[in-house]
């Protein structure tokens, strides 16, 4: 990344870029240091996605219950399992439910207003917070190393040569907040962060507006003090913020004592406000539930339970006041982690880092449903089973930038380096595909393999549509350990043989692809 001058805007003085080591921004301590960026761009759209990142690794099979396979389920993890009889249930869909905890986010999928994408992740997963996060921030290959984020080079496209220019009559306000959240890499654009972060809610209730009195001397009245010379004096994007916060409000009730749900409200208020910002970040943290995931004596409450509840009662809240406020067919909320958590549960009443985990997006705008099927839980499971993957977290970036903020073809392949399968997730004039249509079209994927479990070698049944096809085997890991087929195929049965060229014996799966369309079933290698 090169250093760049920003332009003087204001009678307030320069914009500066953020201090760079290696090309990456670094962020000091000082009261001052969260509002450096806050002289940042905006534009004028009507589209808004809040990106919900829950910090630690999400544990999935706690959170969408397989009621298909609930004997498996219970089997695996019998010490932190959730009692079939308190599972959240879903209308039209008796094969999945939902952590007892999370009836906000039940009501709203069964008012049409919840898509859930199962078995999330990438090839070849990393499974330390650090690199994983980095991973799903930057949208890269878990062999890559990108300095940019994904939104970051989204906004970049949309808004070419930013910094230079801006802000300007036409965008004055930020393009993308973080309130409450730190990851820069999301939104590190190819020339400067495209974002602005704000370290605590509270910090707008001290926006003032003609307001003289003397804050303290303490850490918290340095922060005020500083916001509030910097919100007299400038006349770029401060005077915005304060403008938007003033004139905005909320009509919907939040919980008491929810951080994430003082977060959105600030959120919603923005919004209405007539903030014009593009995309928000917010995050929980807690989610690494190495033990005591659950209370000792009762598995439906404990410390993911309380995590899913703020999750859960927030996003209902958010929903709610944006209904009430008429702008919830302008948002859309994305919940986002950087792995999942192992099938098996373990002796700490808790879960280890593990390969895929379910993502929620939410809005009056998605199309109600359940993406993908139940993780498969092996009859033969150990500690080194995980979740398989079934969607790649890049395929969901695709379909919220084509379906939700429009972004052609071309750019989406710019923005995540390669052409991703889309999802049925948004209903807009963008949308290519229903989630109905999506389930039809998946039912034309067959895919049998005989024998299994595999000793020396399988067969493998492949019934497509004509396309560009990928067959991979995946070991327990997650990792893509062989490429079977890649190419093109014509319509029909297709036939592959896959031999053990020494495979660990092990819960393996064999991952196909065709187009929009995928498939993940289990193998087993014997000795």
């Amino acid at each position: 990344m090169k250093r760049r001058q920003f332009i003087k805007t204001s009678a307030a003085g320069s914009i500066l870029a953020p201090a760079m080591i290696n090309g990456m921004p670094v962020h000091t301590p000082e009261p001052e240091s969260w509002l450096r960026t806050l002289l940042q761009p905006q534009v004028d759209t009507d589209h808004v996605l809040v990106v919900i990142y829950l910090g630690g690794g999400n544990d999935g099979m706690n959170t969408v219950i397989p009621l298909d396979n609930y004997a498996a389920y219970n089997a695996a993890r019998s010490n932190i399992a959730i009692p079939q009889n308190k599972v959240l249930a879903l209308n039209g869909n008796n094969k999945s439910g939902l952590h007892p905890s999370m009836s906000g986010i039940q009501k709203l999928y069964n008012e049409g207003k919840v898509n859930i994408i199962q078995g999330v992740s990438y090839p070849n997963p990393d499974f330390s917070h650090f690199r994983a996060t980095d991973i799903w921030t930057s949208a890269s290959d878990s062999d890559r190393y990108i300095s940019t984020g994904w939104a970051g080079r989204y906004l970049a496209e949309e808004y070419p040569g930013f910094p230079i220019g801006y802000p300007n009559s036409k965008n004055p306000d930020p393009l993308a907040l973080q309130i409450g959240a730190n990851l820069p890499l999301m939104f590190l654009g190819p020339n400067a962060p495209m974002s602005m972060n704000v370290s605590n809610p509270d910090i707008f209730k001290e926006w003032p507006a003609g307001v003289n009195d003397t804050p303290g001397n303490d850490y918290r009245g340095r922060e005020v003090a500083y916001i509030r010379n910097i919100a007299r004096q400038s006349k770029g994007y401060a005077d915005k913020i304060v403008e938007a916060y003033l004139k905005g409000n909320n009509i919907g009730n939040y919980p008491a004592a929810n951080y994430l749900g003082d977060v959105l409200k600030a959120v919603a208020r923005l919004i209405k406000g007539g903030l014009q910002t593009r995309l928000y970040l917010v995050q929980v943290y807690g989610f690494d539930t190495h033990s005591d995931q659950v209370d000792a004596t009762d598995n439906t409450v404990g410390a993911h339970a309380q995590l899913l509840q703020v999750l859960s009662d927030a996003v209902y809240s958010f929903q709610k006041d944006l209904e009430a406020l008429k702008l919830d067919r302008r948002v859309l909320s994305m919940t986002f982690s950087e792995f999942g958590r192992r099938i098996k549960s373990n002796s700490s009443k808790g879960t280890d880092h593990g390969v895929a985990a379910p993502m929620f997006v939410m809005g009056s705008q998605v199309q109600t449903g359940i993406i993908g099927k139940n993780p498969d839980i092996p009859s033969n499971l150990s500690v080194n089973d995980n979740v398989a993957m079934q969607f790649d977290f890049r395929s969901v970036y695709s379909s919220i930038l084509k379906d939700w903020f429009c972004v052609p073809d071309s750019e989406r392949n710019n923005i995540l380096f390669k052409n991703f399968q889309t999802l049925p997730i948004v209903n807009n004039n963008c949308s290519s595909t229903g989630i109905e249509d999506y389930h039809q079209n998946q039912e034309k994927l067959k895919l049998a393999i005989l024998p299994n479990p595999m000793v020396e070698r399988t067969e493998l049944s492949v019934t497509i549509p004509n396309g560009y096809t990928r067959l991979h085997l995946i070991d327990p890991e997650g990792r893509f350990v062989k490429t079977i087929f890649e190419g093109k195929l014509e319509a029909g049965e297709h036939r592959f043989s896959l031999e053990n060229e020494g495979f660990a014996p092990g819960n393996y799966y064999v991952y196909l692809q065709q187009t929009d369309a995928q498939r993940t079933e289990s193998l087993v290698i014997a000795k």
